[in-house]
C-alpha cells in the first residue's frame, strides 16, 4: 500500500481527544472528505477512524473514534499522517503532489545539464520553493513561478527549469 503525507499533528486540543494538525495540503477543506487516516508510529502505520473535523485558523482539529481522552492521544504529538493514495483527490492541471515531486531531476533548460534532484518542497505564501540537491551536495532553492518552472515532466521524472539571474 502506497502513502501520501497531509500533514504533522503539532499538539494536542483540549482534554477530550482532539488534536491540532499542521495540513500540508492547499485545500485545507479536503479534511471534510476524510474517514479515516494513519500516523506512522515506529515505522508501522497505525489507522485511526476520524470522528469530527473542525477548523481554527489555518490548523485542522481532528477527533478521532474512541480516543476520548488527552492521554489517549498524546503519543502522536509531533507525528506525521498520511492517507491511502487511493484516497488522494483529483488535482487540476499544474498542480501536483509534493509526493510526486521528491526525488525528481532538475535540468537546466539552457544547456540540458542536471542541477540535482528535488530533495524538499516548502511555501512562502506566495509560492512554494522547491529545495534542490546538487549531486557535490549543495542546495539550490528554485520558486516553483513560471518564469522559472518551464516544465514538470512526473512520467519521465524531470523538471525543467530556467534559471534566471541570481539563482545559482
Amino acid at each position: 500500500m502506497e502513502y501520501i503525507e497531509i500533514g504533522q499533528i503539532v499538539n494536542t486540543q483540549g482534554l477530550k481527544g482532539e488534536v491540532k494538525v499542521m495540513p500540508f495540503t492547499d485545500d485545507i477543506n479536503r479534511f471534510d472528505d476524510l474517514k479515516k487516516i494513519y500516523v506512522e508510529i515506529n515505522s508501522n502505520k497505525e489507522l485511526l477512524n476520524i470522528e469530527k473535523v473542525r477548523y481554527v485558523k489555518n490548523m485542522v482539529i481532528l477527533k478521532f473514534k474512541g480516543k476520548d481522552r488527552i492521554e489517549d492521544i498524546e503519543k502522536y504529538k509531533g507525528k506525521y499522517i498520511f492517507i491511502d493514495e487511493t484516497d488522494k483527490l483529483d488535482l487540476p492541471e499544474d498542480t501536483f503532489y509534493i509526493s510526486d515531486l521528491i526525488g525528481l531531476d532538475v535540468i537546466d533548460n539552457s544547456n540540458n545539464n542536471s542541477i540535482g534532484k528535488i530533495v524538499d518542497i516548502f511555501s512562502t505564501g506566495s509560492n512554494d520553493v522547491y529545495v534542490v540537491k546538487s549531486e557535490d551536495g549543495k542546495e539550490i532553492l528554485l520558486p516553483a513561478i513560471k518564469q522559472v518552472i518551464n516544465n514538470i515532466d512526473l512520467i519521465n521524472k524531470k523538471v525543467i527549469v530556467n534559471l534566471i539571474e541570481g539563482l545559482l
